[in-house]
């Protein structure tokens, strides 16, 4: 989007030393996450309201009706290379239990997604900037294998799970009826969620023909914990204009509980270097659920950046500094000369 994806977006032009750029770094629209952080001095806020319809097959068809407010922080600090950032969603919805012949209406909400880590750039192949041949415009925008090389980068951090009575243990939506009518005759307890759980992102990011990014995710979550999941994220953005990009994902999860195949697609626009605003849709190929999502966001950063001074860039500011000072020197004693000069030809 004019996001992660942004192309950054004249592409190397900003992204001298490191991964700042003049134009708003977002993870949004798509579920991935870019390898790149946002910057040293960033503070930005991605946020989004998103509406899911859920039909369970394997429970007569019960559905789920539900709005989810989404909100990411992410702060660059100490370093270009590192962000802390923070993932949440909490989620109102309407459940209809269709198993039995009357049905039953549930209203519930909590967090599906309550995260905080730490994103670190591994490798940034666009640290050293690529020399402008002036004799070739197809030298300086033809397809390069090494644009293939991605960058890298590590997130890890922890779940946390405040909610005693949690509605949606290990992220399932339908949780209330995954014990079988026995187990809940029984009073078998539910399964419970821990209060802390680990999660890591492996993420690459590819640059080619100027105007495409290819991002991928790898994701193990709830590490610690009996669900342990899997999942993985391919994005593919293309910006098509300035201020305009649109991008098709595709994401598998795999876990005890839930195995799907989920296709989103969608455009994001630049309102301004420090605002994306955005929309996209999905759906998923499962029948347990079957699924339909509609998104729309918006993300904004406040800028704190300093750019980067090398020494020889200080060097030569500095430099011109005492040129100019010189300069003025050597005006001020021209003119101071020219004045004894007149005096003396008075007299």
């Amino acid at each position: 989007m004019l996001s992660r994806f942004r192309l950054f977006f004249l592409f190397f032009t900003g992204m001298i030393h490191a991964q700042y750029t003049d134009q708003i770094n977002s993870n949004r629209p798509g579920a991935s996450i870019g390898a790149f952080a946002v910057g040293k001095g960033i503070v930005q806020f991605e946020g989004g309201y998103e509406y899911r319809k859920y039909k369970h097959q394997d429970y007569n068809n019960s559905t789920l009706d539900g709005s989810i407010a989404f909100l990411s922080v992410r702060w660059g600090f100490l370093s270009e290379r590192l962000e802390l950032t923070y993932q949440g969603a909490f989620m109102f919805d309407k459940l209809t239990n269709k198993i039995s012949s009357q049905e039953f209406v549930y209203k519930r909400k909590g967090f599906l997604q309550n995260f905080l880590g730490i994103k670190y750039l591994i490798y940034d192949p666009f640290k050293k900037e690529e020399k402008i041949n002036v004799y070739s415009w197809k030298a300086n925008n033809g397809f390069k294998i090494k644009h293939l090389i991605p960058a890298v980068s590590l997130t890890a951090g922890a779940n946390f799970i405040f909610d005693k009575n949690h509605p949606y243990p290990f992220g399932d939506v339908f949780d209330l009826f995954y014990r079988s009518i026995f187990f809940q005759n029984l009073r078998v307890p539910p399964d419970k969620e821990p209060f802390l759980s680990l999660r890591g992102v492996l993420a690459t990011q590819s640059h080619f023909l100027d105007r495409w990014v290819f991002v991928t995710n790898f994701i193990f979550d709830r590490y610690l914990t009996e669900q342990t999941a899997k999942s993985y994220i391919l994005t593919l953005t293309h910006t098509f204009h300035p201020l305009w990009s649109v991008y098709l994902e595709n994401e598998g999860i795999i876990s005890e509980r839930h195995k799907d195949i989920i296709f989103r697609t969608g455009a994001a626009y630049l309102f301004s270097n420090n605002i994306q605003i955005e929309s996209s849709i999905g759906v998923n190929t499962n029948t347990q659920p079957s699924s339909l999502f509609v998104n729309l966001g918006v993300s904004y950063r406040l800028n704190f950046h300093k750019d980067f001074k090398s020494a020889a860039e200080i060097e030569y500011e500095e430099s011109k500094k005492e040129e100019k000072q010189l300069k003025k020197t050597m005006k001020k004693n021209n003119k101071a000369e020219k004045k004894r000069a007149r005096r003396a030809k008075r007299n």
